[in-house]
């Protein structure tokens, strides 16, 4: 499970519980005296899901100043929905497809209007249209979450990768490049001529965090009838068809995965030099993000049961990562002061 950045599992809500939660959050926003009052309510909404969906991703971004921080929140539960559409709801492929092609139309009328309430007033979902307002405040280009979107619907219909770069150009640019250029658009830059700096940045960590996620879900992956593992890294193992089951299958497949682990270190390593580029208020919120899924990388690159369980950092490890000055923000967070 998780194709969306910093998925940790914590809780699911089935569909039923999301469109009761979505239908809430409309309401709450549709209802709200003052648009300001709309937007922090459409906000709290996407905290709870963040919250629910990843402790992770939740704990680092606590280190964002308000304003930022709200935003990408929002950015969170625009690309979690979809993500459970494919992943975890009961529904036919047909359905599936038909849902994203809801969803991308509400983006797309979400970008017409004005003001968030009067979005949701005509009947969008409040998620996808906070999210247009995001795109359209800070400038992300709107192409960027209709490649998101394609990468959904290949999880529904999924092929093989040839190699690393089709994995990267196919699926990852739309699963993960194109989120972490909405992250850094609301980051924003040092300077100016820094912002093309801060993209590559957010190019490389959103390629290991996904490299990542990769390789921590490959038993639930294949299980969905999906294989994110290059086909030529596999071949040279002499893996035809993933067998976890087997012993020797999965001796070569550790090899696999260290490898991927390796070069997930790499890309962690190209983001990190470039943390400078980014406005100097979020980086150690995207410094903390590196080092709690570093270590969940190397966590799984030195295993010797990865194939076999779910790989996870234990909470007290995470914080050893963090900045210690800043661990104050996190019982104000989980009571939701923050």
């Amino acid at each position: 499970m998780g194709r969306s950045i910093g998925n940790d599992m914590t809780e699911v809500w089935d569909q039923s519980a999301w469109s009761a939660f979505e239908r809430r959050t409309a309401r709450a926003v549709t209802t709200a005296a003052r648009p300001h009052i709309a937007w922090a309510r459409a906000v709290r909404a996407s905290r709870t899901i963040l919250r629910t969906y990843s402790t992770s991703f939740f704990i680092v971004t606590r280190f964002l100043p308000p304003a930022k921080r709200g935003q990408v929140e929002v950015v969170y539960a625009a690309v979690r929905y979809p993500d459970e559409i494919v992943d975890t709801f009961p529904i036919s492929p047909a359905q599936r497809l038909r849902l994203l092609d809801q969803w991308a139309e509400n983006y797309e009328q979400g970008l017409k209007y004005a003001t968030l309430q009067q979005a949701v007033a005509a009947g969008l979902n409040p998620f996808v249209a906070a999210f247009a307002q995001v795109a359209r405040q800070r400038g992300i280009p709107f192409q960027h979450y209709h490649s998101f979107l394609e990468a959904m619907r290949l999880d529904v219909n999924p092929r093989p990768f040839l190699d690393l770069e089709d994995l990267v150009e196919s699926y990852i640019y739309g699963s993960a490049t194109v989120v972490g250029y909405f992250l850094a658009y609301v980051y924003g830059a040092s300077r100016p001529d820094q912002f093309a700096r801060a993209l590559t940045a957010s190019r490389d960590l959103g390629i290991a965090l996904q490299l990542t996620n990769f390789l921590r879900d490959v038993p639930e992956d294949k299980r969905r009838g999906r294989v994110y593992l290059p086909q030529d890294m596999l071949r040279a193992e002499g893996i035809a068809e993933m067998n976890i089951a087997d012993e020797s299958s999965r001796r070569a497949l550790k090899r696999v995965l260290r490898q991927l682990s390796n070069t997930a270190e790499q890309f962690y390593s190209n983001a990190e030099s470039n943390l400078d580029a980014f406005s100097p208020d979020c980086r150690v919120a995207i410094q903390s993000c590196i080092q709690v899924y570093r270590q969940l990388n190397q966590r799984i690159g030195a295993s010797t049961d990865g194939v076999l369980r779910r790989e996870s950092v234990p909470l007290k490890e995470k914080f050893r990562v963090l900045p210690p000055s800043k661990y104050w923000r996190l019982p104000l967070a989980y009571l939701g002061a923050l």
